[in-house]
């Protein structure tokens, strides 16, 4: 059998969960499957893998229309294939184009939604509405549609009221747990201007709307003076979101100590080490169909203090392996709190709480590796995927 991936990210671009996900999917599909990869970006030096860039006359065009030029360049060579499987609405056209031109199934894996997303139009512009039309058209009319969280599946069939919903299967994300392990290197904890001896709270992720970032700038003014806040936080969505995070952590500078921001890619040992000297790891998101930095925290032992939304409680267990904080959200789409000051306080409060008893912190975290080894290896999720494969092709 011969699938071809069409993925926007593959290594070495990646920026985002979905990239890490179809970077370990494909490796460990590779055991027994013909994989070809069809990306985005640069050339790449790995066999089977094809990228594309943004064709001539496209260069200027708003996001959306570049991206549909690529997608047309990669639905024209995947002739030949068993099978079509896109991830995000960036590859989705390619596999809807693909799926009418070429007559093979087409599985696309949703790892966000664009209608839950309405802060991408501040990025996007009108090729938001453009980005929202593949995903609807895509999905809709897939022969089989991947919810990476059974909140995800939940949302599809909510937003997408057309879907089948026996159409719709949940396949986790996973993580490489040889990759992602404990590392206690105190030494490179403190050149990245940590003090490993103090109690610390640990956020990774973009500066994007859904990832909470504001809300947990605000909770930390509400910490014990001890604790510090380190943030690995990069890419910014619009220079909008990064000027209200540089200002809210200015503010928060002034009146404590112990901000540590970290702008730039960590490689993975530096990560795991800070990871593996967190008191606390932390996902503030209002948005998060799964969320693969928690799995990358748990591998590494750390608790995981994250909001009630999306794929997070599936991940992480209540008072088992971290917190879960209550966050009830308007209907609108936007993600936002319907209460944001008791939201705020009442992530301070979990915080607080992990932070103030670090023996207990520590079991949780041992319990979060034994969970991400039980529940979440690539070889588990690679084979509910062949799975899938096996029953569209079969019709």
């Amino acid at each position: 059998m011969r699938v071809d991936l069409l993925t926007r990210e593959y290594p070495p671009e990646i920026y985002g969960g979905a990239g890490v996900h179809v970077a370990e999917l494909v490796k460990a599909l590779r055991r027994d499957i013909d994989v070809v990869v069809r990306c985005f970006g640069a050339p790449r030096d790995e066999h089977d893998v094809h990228a594309y860039e943004v064709p001539d006359g496209l260069g200027e065009a708003n996001g959306a229309l570049q991206t549909m030029g690529v997608d047309l360049a990669i639905a024209r060579d995947v002739a030949g294939t068993d099978l079509v499987h896109s991830h995000t609405w960036y590859a989705n056209f390619a596999g809807h184009v693909a799926k009418m031109l070429h007559g093979v199934p087409h599985v696309a894996t949703a790892h966000s939604l664009e209608p839950l997303r309405p802060w991408k139009a501040e990025q996007l512009g009108g090729g938001y509405r453009l980005s929202s039309w593949i995903e609807r058209d895509a999905l809709t009319s897939a022969d089989a549609v991947v919810a990476v969280s059974e909140g995800m599946r939940r949302d599809l069939l909510r937003v997408y009221p057309d879907l089948d919903p026996e159409r719709v299967k949940v396949v986790y994300n996973g993580i490489d747990l040889d990759a992602w392990h404990r590392v206690d290197d105190a030494d490179t904890v403190r050149a990245l201007g940590v003090d490993p001896d103090r109690p610390s709270v640990v956020f990774v992720g973009r500066i994007t709307r859904q990832k909470g970032l504001p809300y947990l700038l605000r909770a930390a003014r509400l910490l014990p003076p001890d604790v510090q806040l380190v943030l690995c936080a990069g890419a910014p969505d619009t220079p909008e979101i990064m000027a209200e995070v540089e200002g809210l952590v200015a503010e928060l500078r002034e009146s404590r100590q112990g901000i540590v921001w970290i702008d730039r890619h960590l490689p993975r040992h530096e990560l795991c080490a800070l990871l593996s000297a967190a008191t606390t790891f932390v996902c503030p998101s209002v948005y998060e169909p799964l969320g693969i930095v928690n799995l990358e925290a748990m591998a590494c032992g750390a608790p995981v203090v994250g909001t009630g939304t999306g794929g997070i409680p599936e991940v992480v267990a209540h008072g088992e392996t971290g917190t879960i904080v209550p966050l009830e959200q308007l209907d609108d789409g936007t993600g936002t709190p319907t209460d944001p000051d008791r939201f705020v306080s009442d992530l301070a409060a979990a915080l607080t709480d992990m932070v103030s008893d670090r023996d207990r912190a520590r079991t949780l975290g041992e319990a979060g590796r034994r969970r991400a080894e039980r529940e979440f290896s690539w070889l588990q999720i690679a084979d509910r995927t062949r799975a899938l494969y096996a029953a569209v092709l079969a019709g």
